[in-house]
């Protein structure tokens, strides 16, 4: 019991520390998984928490080139603290051959941005509750060496908006809807793993745009995929290389009207280490994104911390 008293507190306090949307694009935090995406785990309770520090100095445009110059959003500068606490349960009941399980996310935003001089934006720094996703109904398999898990996330716009820090919020003030399908492919000490999704949101009606104006704006959809090709050196230790792609696949929309050459995208790479100890395990993550375009190019540096009741 102490030590499940001590572990509480820990993941309170890091998820009052700070929190966010890491990568200032989409709902869904691009490489937050990893290992094992597919592979849930045994039936039981889980205690997971996530910590991510992602920052930019540059931001680039529909043709891949950074803006410079007068533009806004020249000379950028972005720092996103990052800690998000889930609790999921896998159960014994089976459905369609799977088990059901169910998560919810509480997440917790600290975020800086810095403009050039010349900007019209104006320097904001925010901080509070992000909006929480929950999903009801999951459905996992296990084969011999492929697991597979599928749900539908569901983001709720709980987060702290206002309209006079846009784009500086720990909320996104819609509501997301996130098909979910991951699959892990496990042979021995080899892992290769993949978590697809698929983002709809519905409208902010209460968008400001640089100029002023306040609007209606219909995010894009957006495709999106975390990976992971994973090699376990030794019983507790798995190495591992990995990252994210994301790709807007349809237009944001302002007041009914699509906005032309405004699609985001970016890959991002780079190491990952895994650590297992008895019902926990401990995971870092640094990923350095490029083939940017329509926003912001960076580096995400992740903790992954799992406790199993």
């Amino acid at each position: 019991m102490r030590i499940r008293r001590l572990l509480y507190a820990l993941a309170l306090s890091l998820c009052l520390a700070a929190t966010a949307v890491a990568g200032g694009s989409g709902a869904y935090p691009n490489g937050a998984e990893g290992f094992m995406a597919g592979a849930a785990p045994p039936p039981g309770t889980y205690l997971l928490l996530y910590s991510n520090y992602y920052s930019a100095d540059s931001y680039m445009d529909d043709n891949g080139d950074e803006y410079t110059g007068a533009h806004p959003l020249a000379d950028i500068e972005i720092d996103v603290w990052a800690n998000v606490l889930r609790l999921l349960h896998v159960s014994k009941f089976k459905i369609l051959g799977g088990n059901w399980a169910a998560h919810v996310f509480i997440p917790h935003a600290s975020m800086d941005f810095d403009f050039s001089p010349t900007s019209p934006l104006q320097d904001a720094a925010r901080d509070g509750l992000g909006d929480i996703i929950v999903d009801p109904f999951i459905l996992t398999w296990h084969g011999e060496h492929f697991h597979w898990v599928a749900g539908l996330d569901i983001y709720i716009p709980t987060g702290r908006y206002n309209r006079e820090t846009e784009p500086v919020n720990p909320g996104n003030n819609v509501w997301t809807f996130e098909p979910v399908f991951a699959v892990s492919y496990l042979n021995g000490p080899l892992d290769v793993s993949f978590k697809f999704m698929y983002d709809i949101s519905t409208t902010n009606d209460d968008h400001l745009l640089p100029t002023g104006r306040v609007v209606d704006r219909d995010p894009g959809q957006e495709f999106h995929f975390d990976y992971m090709l994973g090699y376990q050196l030794a019983d507790p230790l798995t190495v591992g290389l990995g990252g994210y792609f994301y790709q807007q696949t349809t237009d944001d929309e302002v007041d009914g009207v699509d906005q032309a050459n405004d699609k985001g995208r970016v890959l991002a790479i780079g190491p990952a280490l895994k650590y297992g100890y008895k019902n926990m395990s401990f995971t870092l993550k640094c990923q350095w994104e490029t083939m940017v375009e329509n926003r912001s190019e960076g580096v995400s540096s992740w903790f992954k911390f799992l406790y199993a009741f």
